[in-house]
C-alpha cells in the first residue's frame, strides 16, 4: 500500500517531522511518501494562507495519484483544500483534523484541541462543528506561530504545555488533540507528561487511510465530490484546468 502525505505549506523541515510521525504508525507493508508543496506560504495561519496553499496541494495530489498512491493525507489541521482534493482525486483523501477528532471520539467524551494562533482557532472550531463534535470538543490557541515550533530558542513548547494544562484543568478534558501537524513529534512526551491520551492528527489520518484502502473504499463520485466539470481556466490558473491537472 502506498500513502501520499502532503504538507501543503512550503517548509521542508516540517515535512520531515510529518513524515516521521506517519512512518512510526504505518504498517510494515505501507510505503509513506511525504512531499512538500512547491508553491504557497511557508506556514498556514488563517484563511488567506489557506486559500493560496490549495493550488500547490492539488498539484502534489495529482502527481501522487499518477505515481500510484492508494490514498492521500493532507497534513494541515485546517484540512486545507480537503473538499477540492476529494472532488479532484479518485483515491481516498484524509484530512488530519477530521481523522483526529473521529479517532479521539472513540476514547473520550470530552476533549480539547490545542492549536497555534488565535486566527487558526475559529477555522478549526468551524471544522469541529462540521464534523459533529461541537458538543464534545473545545478548541484552544496557545498563541504560538507555527514555525516557532521548530525554533529551539522560542518558548513555543512551554506555551503549548501551559495551554494543555489549562485545558485539563478548566475544560476537564479527558484527552488532548494536537491542532497542528508541526506538533507531531511532541506526542509521546506529552502523553507521558500529562498522563492522558494525546492524539496527533497525522498518525490518525495514516491509520484511517490504511483502513479505507484495506476496505476497498474511496470517495463517492456523485453529488458533492463528483469530478470537476471540464472547462477552460484563464490566466495564471490555466494549468489547473481539471483535465490538464489530471482529473478524469
Amino acid at each position: 500500500m502506498r500513502i501520499l502525505v502532503v504538507n501543503p505549506n512550503t517548509t521542508a523541515s516540517m515535512t520531515a517531522t510529518i513524515a516521521d510521525s506517519a512512518r512510526r504508525v504505518a504498517n510494515s507493508d505501507t510505503e509513506i511518501t511525504a512531499v512538500t508543496s512547491s508553491m504557497g506560504p511557508v506556514s498556514i495561519e488563517g484563511y488567506y494562507d489557506e486559500a493560496f496553499a490549495v493550488p500547490g496541494l492539488l498539484m502534489e495530489i495529482a502527481k501522487g495519484e499518477k505515481g500510484g498512491a492508494d490514498a492521500a493525507v493532507i497534513a494541515c489541521f485546517d484540512d486545507t483544500g480537503l473538499d477540492a482534493a476529494r472532488a479532484f482525486a479518485n483515491i481516498p483523501v484524509i484530512g488530519i483534523c477530521e481523522a483526529a477528532v473521529a479517532s479521539t471520539a472513540f476514547i473520550a467524551q470530552r476533549f480539547t484541541i490545542v492549536t497555534t494562533m488565535e486566527r487558526s482557532r475559529l477555522p478549526i472550531e468551524h471544522l469541529v462543528h462540521r464534523y459533529g463534535m461541537a458538543a464534545r470538543a473545545r478548541v484552544r490557541a496557545a498563541d504560538i506561530p507555527v514555525l516557532s515550533l521548530e525554533d529551539p530558542d522560542s518558548n513555543a513548547r512551554d506555551r503549548l504545555r501551559n495551554e494543555i494544562a489549562t485545558a485539563l484543568r478548566e475544560d476537564r478534558a479527558e484527552a488532548i488533540v494536537l491542532g497542528c501537524a508541526g506538533m507531531a513529534d511532541l506526542t509521546a512526551d506529552l502523553r507521558k507528561e500529562f498522563g492522558v491520551p494525546v492524539v496527533d492528527g497525522v498518525a490518525a489520518a495514516v491509520k484511517q487511510a490504511e483502513a479505507l484502502v484495506t476496505l476497498g473504499l474511496s470517495t463517492a463520485k456523485r453529488g458533492a465530490y463528483a469530478s470537476p466539470v471540464s472547462k477552460p481556466y484563464k490566466g495564471m490558473l490555466e494549468s489547473f484546468e481539471p483535465r490538464k491537472l489530471g482529473a478524469p
